[in-house]
């Protein structure tokens, strides 16, 4: 398709990806008349404009912004989910336009129907996630609330649920905005609709170790894939509906990486992580049949800081610390491709050339996976962000964004030996006793860093066994042992030592002596060859000036999910 003098529609032109896409567009001698810009929020769009308006002061181009949830009316574009879910009336009216046949009425009402018809875009590049606006209203754990209304006799609060959880089913919700998105395009003449998606997994398979939360694999995140898949088979229909556009999608097999390095304070779903006043002398003995229940004490004092730290921008997958990226762009886990490699087969796919990524002509050999502008590039990403570090005085750990909990608690337990005693073979050479006492005298001589592992919503598990956490806001209770009520068995303790809480008992210790055992092996086992059989060997671990090699949290991390937990991934 010649995009000169063309009006393009960039839904979600605010991300990182869609910023990448509209500056290939604006790049290109045969550049596009007039390129609206879609988001979610309108300040988002806004700024979008004004920084494509200054970087792009030559081109001759009309701007347009659009903005709202585009798979809601129009009149609640600009309310929260939650909000709608909280109001009956708009329950109704939700239900209505997802479950009802198709109306006249129901398509002009559509805030996505009425943007495309304003405009009458030649070209619609979309590069919302779909699935992920879906699949995480959560279908779940709304049936599990509707069922534990069922025998409470309050027929309110189950009519009211009943309502929440057919207005959040999944496929219904889909095939309505593919309906309108077709219908809409057949009427605005739209020539070509091209659909940046998701695997859901970033690549990987059923034993994605990233699964905000610790069932594995997720029920919601296996939904997430299973509705970028239903997706794709939806669009490979309107491809071959006669009277459409031409109908493509690429669809990235990698995490998207990365928008911008930053430091300041750290926001998950647009709240920040105020640092709690809980120190290691208030920990709770945890004794044999105990009942805990944390909705049930006093909540934890918090001060007004809040945590900051240097983190990397990913765009709509959130920030992530240094050694969260390290750890899920290693190689064999997630790795990475950049939004400028995405935007560049984009802007070939809409010229006509084949770049063999066209999930809807080629589903089985079209994700697009790691690459090695990406791995190239890594190492620069952490060198500026340890350069951001050293400038601020910030930490970099985890932020519990990427998820899920065991990945934070794991990074905290290295960052932890590596700041205490900074190499594997120092580790190794103390008794577990000795590792436990020197880790908790580090968390007694540097409260901060204790309260940045409690802001995130993980507990310290100390000798005894006692716990140290904080109790945080309701908004704030995202880890399964805040949100249950649980007895202090032996058993119980393990599972979230496991995957909840950072675990300072001499046992777990000794657990990391085998793990660094193993790994310190591994990497001398790897380095008698000088071929490229394997994947770490000892000289390419980071090493200190003595050339021992270092406790490296994320690498560290990334090695224990391919060999520990089985979750390497198998195709790039």
């Amino acid at each position: 398709m010649d995009i000169q003098g063309k009006t393009i529609l960039l839904l979600g032109g605010a991300g990182e990806v869609g910023m990448a896409i509209a500056r290939k567009l604006l790049e290109d001698r045969e550049h596009p008349r007039k390129l609206i810009i879609a988001s979610l929020k309108q300040e988002e769009a806004e700024e979008a404009v004004r920084e494509l308006q200054e970087e792009f002061q030559e081109v001759e181009v009309e701007f347009a912004t659009e903005y709202g949830n585009i798979f809601v009316r129009e009149e609640f574009k600009d309310r929260a989910w939650w909000e709608l879910q909280a109001d009956p009336a708009c329950q109704e009216a939700l239900m209505d336009d997802i479950l009802n046949e198709l109306s006249p009425e129901i398509l002009e009402n559509s805030t996505v129907y009425r943007m495309i018809l304003r405009h009458k875009p030649h070209l619609i590049v979309d590069t919302i996630n779909t699935a992920t606006a879906l699949a995480y209203q959560d279908v779940y754990t709304t049936a599990r609330q509707a069922r534990e209304l069922l025998g409470d006799g309050d027929e309110a609060a189950l009519k009211n649920m009943v309502r929440r959880l057919l207005s959040t089913l999944y496929i219904p919700q889909l095939v309505r905005h593919v309906q309108i998105m077709h219908r809409a395009m057949v009427d605005a003449g739209v020539q070509l609709y091209l659909k940046v998606g998701t695997t859901g997994t970033g690549g990987m398979g059923l034993n994605i170790p990233y699964t905000h939360g610790e069932e594995r694999p997720s029920r919601v995140l296996l939904s997430k894939s299973a509705v970028a898949g239903a997706h794709s088979l939806l669009l490979f229909l309107a491809d071959r509906t006669p009277g459409g556009p031409v109908v493509k999608e690429i669809k990235p097999a990698a995490l998207i990486a990365w928008k911008a390095i930053r430091s300041g304070r750290i926001r998950k779903r647009g709240r920040e992580f105020p640092l709690y006043r809980v120190t290691l002398d208030q920990a709770m003995p945890l004794e044999p049949g105990q009942t805990f229940d944390l909705k049930r004490l006093p909540e934890s004092p918090a001060g007004d800081e809040y945590l900051k730290a240097v983190f990397v921008d990913t765009g709509e997958n959130g920030v992530f610390s240094l050694e969260e990226f390290k750890a899920i762009t290693t190689l064999r886990q997630m790795e990475a491709v950049t939004p400028e490699e995405i935007a560049e087969v984009v802007l070939d796919e809409i010229k006509g050339d084949n770049t063999s990524f066209d999930v809807v002509s080629a589903l089985d050999a079209s994700v697009m996976g790691p690459t090695y502008r990406a791995a190239f590039l890594r190492p620069l990403v952490i060198h500026r962000m340890h350069r951001e570090m050293e400038r601020t005085g910030l930490d970099s750990v985890a932020f519990e964004i990427l998820g899920p909990p065991r990945l934070s608690k794991l990074l905290f337990e290295a960052e932890l030996l590596k700041r205490v005693f900074g190499t594997i073979p120092r580790v190794l050479a103390r008794s577990p006793e000795s590792l436990s006492q020197q880790l908790i005298a580090y968390l007694e001589e540097h409260p901060r860093f204790l309260q940045e592992i409690l802001a995130v919503g993980l507990a310290v598990l100390l000798p005894g066994p006692k716990l140290v956490f904080a109790r945080r806001r309701d908004t704030l209770l995202d880890k399964h042992w805040e949100r249950t009520t649980w007895q202090a068995t032996e058993e119980q303790i393990q599972r979230w030592a496991h995957s909840e809480w950072v675990d300072l008992r001499p046992e777990n210790m000794e657990h990391w002596q085998n793990r660094l055992r193993r790994l310190l092996r591994t990497l001398e086992k790897e380095n008698q060859t000088t071929g490229s059989r394997f994947d770490r060997p000892l000289d390419a671990w980071p090493r200190d000036e003595h050339g021992e090699p270092v406790v490296d949290p994320g690498e560290t991390v990334g090695y224990l999910f391919i060999v520990e937990d089985g979750g390497a991934r198998k195709k790039r």
